[in-house]
């Protein structure tokens, strides 16, 4: 800031006038206002000035990338595990198309991510220019708002709305692309301040509504999805829980939220097949449910009775058939929650028929079957995990068959143990991914299991965790085929065709990155180097796993 003092009959006036700087700069104070720890990307021509302002930087860590899918992915994890924005960047064109699996991945699993990109001259765009395509309009389907900057002075406004919107109920990303004449401009202006979002609750009317609604059912199940951990309402919707006694199961990208050993922890749903835990609504007379993400599962495969709903969320539930909904209470779930408990709500405690939690536990192999199995299977590889990990465990799981397993068999301590994207669920995310939660919380041992195909998406991202310093433990499955593709053509064909592939040596793949590599062809193999690399310092550990 300047201040300029002028004399004026005989009385000393001192006026402050904003300092001019280069919009790119102003970028940056804007990101380092908002409280941006890092931004992960590719530097091409047309963000070269957003470059040099981010090395001015003091408060920003930009961190270069081998490929801007993985930047999305870093961003998108990053954003959920420390609930603050993760920010990405890339050139224009291709740099740009390159995020868009990242950004789609995080937008539909409701990560908090900004990306920013470059783009040609306002003078250029419309020709038929090199490199050119209109980034704006390509990512408006898989983001909460795509802008372009058309003038400087704007970028202000434009980057305190975008992480608005972005941290808003439900979270998203947002695109943001600065045109390469705008970012070079001077400007005079400054950051705005940052405000903390409103917190709604519902009308009291429709808490008694529907705690009159609740009371009179006699068979209550609850369902719990993702937005009560995006809310910081776990401990509240526990209290509920416990409260209620009723059975409880939880979307894939909400496990944790009770104990394994909890007698109303019906686990998981939202699988293809053997979903039993669907017996269970099925014997309910309400479905009480809160922070649910229908992109991960549509009510119509798992509430084929239309068994009524209390709908439970900070946005008004989407019109579904098989959804139907008899209250609403559309608020904060942290604030929601108590003044609905303090309502006089009845206990309301059933089980459901058959023993479904014990064939559950079966079927699911979520109960370990002593010594007797020692086979390396994904199942018995995750019960290996499931007994190592500790309260400072994330796992991060990539896309595949593997990631069904892991819902249906792994069952974390805490929420926030364990990364699933089910929205878009998209291959290659783990390895990335693994670099975006380390960052976010250095004090946690981070493990990520991804089958081969996942892997080598992404798997140059080892430089980029090398270079940093971040250590991580990578267990990969290896059976040179995309099994999940593999076993469905094989069900409905008979054979399978375009889905297997050969593999390079990732034990030596892995040591030419400077990580190190193991290979374990048993159980207990597995068990003694997972123990192994859990405990190794700054080390990036892949364990080689030939499964069954």
């Amino acid at each position: 800031m300047i201040m300029k003092i002028w004399q004026r009959i005989g009385v000393i006036e001192t006026i402050h006038v904003e300092a001019e700087m280069k919009a790119t700069d102003l970028v940056v104070s804007c990101l380092e206002n908002e409280g941006v720890e890092y931004v992960f990307g590719i530097i091409g021509k047309e963000v070269i000035d957003l470059g040099d302002s981010l090395s001015a930087s003091e408060k920003i860590t930009y961190i270069p990338v081998r490929h801007e899918q993985g930047a999305a992915f870093m961003a998108d994890v990053y954003g959920r595990i420390s609930g603050k924005p993760g920010v990405c960047l890339a050139t224009l064109g291709p740099g740009a198309a390159n995020l868009l699996t990242g950004i789609a991945s995080a937008n539909l699993d409701h990560s908090p991510v900004i990306a920013l990109t470059g783009q040609k001259g306002l003078d250029q765009q419309h020709k038929n220019t090199h490199q050119y395509i209109d980034i704006q309009k390509v990512f408006e389907s898989v983001s909460k708002w795509s802008i372009q900057i058309k003038a400087a002075n704007t970028i202000p406004e434009i980057i305190r709305k975008s992480f608005r919107m972005a941290t808003e109920e439900k979270t998203g990303t947002v695109v943001i692309e600065l045109p390469e004449n705008i970012a070079a401009e001077n400007v005079i202006t400054k950051p705005l301040a940052v405000k903390s979002l409103p917190k709604s609750v519902p009308a009291s009317e429709a808490i008694k509504l529907a705690a009159q609604v609740l009371n009179q059912s006699a068979r209550p199940f609850i369902i719990v999805g993702n937005g009560v951990i995006r809310q910081d309402a776990v401990l509240e919707v526990q209290s509920f829980i416990e409260q209620l006694g009723s059975p409880i199961a939880t979307s894939f990208m909400a496990k944790g939220i009770l104990p394994k050993d909890h007698p109303q922890n019906f686990y998981t749903f939202g699988f293809m097949e053997k979903d039993y835990v669907l017996r269970g609504f099925e014997e309910a007379d309400l479905l009480i449910v809160i922070g649910f993400d229908m992109v991960e599962k549509l009510p119509s495969e798992w509430n084929k009775k239309k068994v009524p709903v209390i709908h439970i969320a900070a946005t008004v539930a989407d019109i579904d058939e098989y959804y139907p909904v008899h209250v609403e209470l559309v608020g904060n779930l942290k604030e929601t929650l108590p003044l609905f408990l303090a309502n006089n709500l009845k206990a309301k405690p059933w089980q459901p028929s058959g023993g479904l939690k014990s064939r559950i536990e079966e079927s699911y192999s979520i109960v370990e079957k002593g010594n007797t199995d020692s086979s390396l299977t994904i199942e018995t590889l995750l019960h290996v995990l499931e007994r190592v990990q500790t309260k400072q465990t994330i796992v991060i799981s990539d896309v595949g068959s593997h990631k069904v397993t892991i819902a249906r068999t792994y069952q974390p301590k805490h929420t926030k143990q364990l990364i699933i994207s089910n929205g878009f669920a998209s291959m290659g995310i783990s390895i990335p991914g693994a670099i975006g939660a380390k960052l976010a919380a250095p004090e946690k041992t981070v493990i990520c299991v991804t089958g081969d195909g996942g892997a080598l998406m992404n798997f140059s991202e080892l430089e980029t965790a090398k270079r940093l310093g971040v250590s991580f433990v990578i267990i990969l499955l290896n059976d040179s085929m995309l099994k999940l593709e593999v076993d469905t053509m094989r069900k409905e064909f008979g054979d399978s065709f375009g889905v297997t592939f050969t593999n390079p040596d990732f034990v030596k793949l892995a040591e030419s990155y400077g990580a190190r590599g193991m290979k374990a062809t048993n159980l207990d193999e597995f068990e003694a180097m997972l123990i192994e690399a859990m405990n190794s310092q700054g080390e990036i550990v892949l364990i080689d796993t030939i499964v069954q």
